[in-house]
């Protein structure tokens, strides 16, 4: 058995030539040469392998043939551990019965699910490979280039991974952020064999459409409860972005680029509760944040176009304002947005820098000595959050459109903050507290909506502007009533 400790990362292929450039020339870097793979995975017709959650491949190179099986693992960030066993074969059929005895399930049925085997997909690739040596440990760093096929289904292969050969797991991460200062890279969840399954119509992408409150337990200690919130956070991060990656419909963009702004916000404000939010780290939440920029007006220009503009009302000239509602939209380059974002190394520099915050943590290389215990610590950060607030929006004062945007970061960070520890608290009691609080973070999308439409009301003369008035007349009134009712409610915590 060999134990696979390996990093993926995804790379776009205009960077290529930049990738083997910064390679070849990695000190105590030696090519490896190339070769074509060719993968088949076996599973029975009810997957029954997956279930067991082991992956089954014969791969051909130089000749050869050789059958695999990876049995249970675990991803942390991008970093994938999984045993797998493997047999030199001399036809392109797996034989289960040549693998150890000990791996598969206590009373299963080896004999059935080996004559129900078949080819449910292939991945087919060139694989260029260098070995690097750093800091005592050795990597085999590889690029992969082809197709998933199956069927008549193809999918491409764009994918770089990191695989300790000897030494430490933190090596990997190491040699990764040197290579992400120059070429841009990302984290990658899914296997080539996950993305197989979904090709093959076997399995369905994870959908995010609402996120949980994170699961903690007061018995988590600190290290723990940082582990957790960041390790889920980064999951999400990825499904999100994945999600992203097919979604079409406008509402579903809106949603899912406002949850992956979310995400990065929470890891950036547990980075800072925890005094992790150094001169390294900081610099690339600000690139990303910049990048996100979008997102805002994202948001209120779909929500007032949502279930056909009835946002809208009996506004006059309605489908000339949505219109220019799409138009300002399509100003923002939606589609392009991801791919823009992948350009920038930041991005992925951000993303290692997190998975390496995450192994240390798990690994022990951080404490918080001066911390208070967990429900204490909840508490606090709760208490702190909530100050802010009335520091910001006190009780006596009137609030117009201007103020309510003004205060949007504290309140969306006291959301947050609530979000994350959530689970510790008594639903009924924490659901009925945050409840209009977040009905003002929907106002204040909505009045930066009337904003935006306020500026094309100028800009193509849609004669709006009274109903523009009272609209937010009317809005700022049930704000001010809702904030001042929850201002006076008893605290959750």
């Amino acid at each position: 058995m060999d134990a696979e400790i390996e990093l993926k990362l995804f790379i776009q292929s205009q960077h290529h030539d930049l990738l083997k450039k910064v390679l070849n020339n990695y000190p105590n870097s030696t090519p490896q040469g190339q070769k074509k793979l060719t993968n088949g995975y076996f599973d029975t017709d009810d997957l029954q392998l997956r279930r067991w959650d082991m992956g089954l491949r014969v791969r051909g190179f130089d000749n050869q043939l050789e059958q695999t099986i990876k049995t249970a693992g675990r991803v942390v960030g991008g970093i994938h551990s999984r045993p797998e066993y493997n047999v030199s074969i001399d036809h392109k059929t797996p034989n289960l019965s040549l693998f150890p005895k000990e791996i598969w399930p206590i009373g299963n049925d080896l004999e059935s699910v080996s004559t129900s085997l078949a080819c449910i997909f292939e991945t087919n690739f060139q694989r260029q490979t260098w070995h690097i040596f750093i800091n005592d440990s050795l990597i085999e760093v590889a690029l992969d280039v082809g197709e998933i096929i199956a069927q008549d289904r193809v999918d491409p292969i764009c994918e770089l991974e990191f695989e300790l050969l000897a030494g430490d797991t933190s090596a990997l991460l190491i040699l990764a952020t040197e290579v992400a200062k120059s070429v841009p890279l990302r984290l990658g969840k899914a296997s080539k064999a996950q993305r197989g399954y979904q090709l093959a119509g076997k399995s369905q992408p994870v959908r995010i459409e609402n996120i949980d409150y994170i699961a903690l337990s007061k018995d988590n200690n600190l290290a723990q409860t940082f582990s957790t919130i960041l390790e889920t956070a980064l999951e999400r991060w990825q499904l999100i972005e994945n999600n992203l990656t097919t979604a079409t419909d406008l509402q579903q963009q809106s949603m899912l680029w406002g949850k992956l702004r979310r995400c990065v916000r929470l890891l950036r404000l547990t980075l800072d509760q925890f005094g992790l939010l150094n001169q390294h780290i900081s610099p690339l939440f600000d690139k990303l944040e910049h990048a996100l920029q979008f997102v805002g007006p994202l948001q209120s220009c779909s929500l007032l176009l949502r279930d056909d503009g009835n946002q809208l009302g009996n506004i006059n000239n309605k489908s000339l304002v949505c219109q220019q509602l799409q138009n300002h939209i399509n100003s923002m380059s939606i589609s392009t947005q991801l791919g823009d974002i992948w350009q920038q190394p930041e991005y992925g520099q951000l993303q290692l820098a997190l998975v390496d915050l995450l192994l240390r943590t798990e690994n022990g290389q951080l404490q918080w000595h001066d911390y208070p215990e967990l429900s204490l610590f909840a508490n606090q950060l709760q208490q702190a959050s909530w100050k802010r607030i009335g520091k910001s929006m006190p009780i006596t004062s009137e609030m117009n459109s201007v103020d309510y945007q003004y205060v949007a970061e504290a309140l969306d960070e006291s959301i947050l903050v609530g979000f994350a520890y959530g689970e510790m608290y008594q639903a009924k009691k924490r659901e009925t507290f945050r409840a209009p609080w977040q009905d003002l973070a929907l106002g204040i999308s909505t009045l930066s909506a009337y904003k935006i439409l306020k500026t094309l009301d100028e800009q193509h003369q849609l004669n709006i502007e009274a109903w523009l008035d009272n609209k937010e007349t009317s809005l700022l009134f049930a704000m001010e009533h809702s904030r001042k009712s929850a201002l006076k409610a008893p605290i959750y915590w």
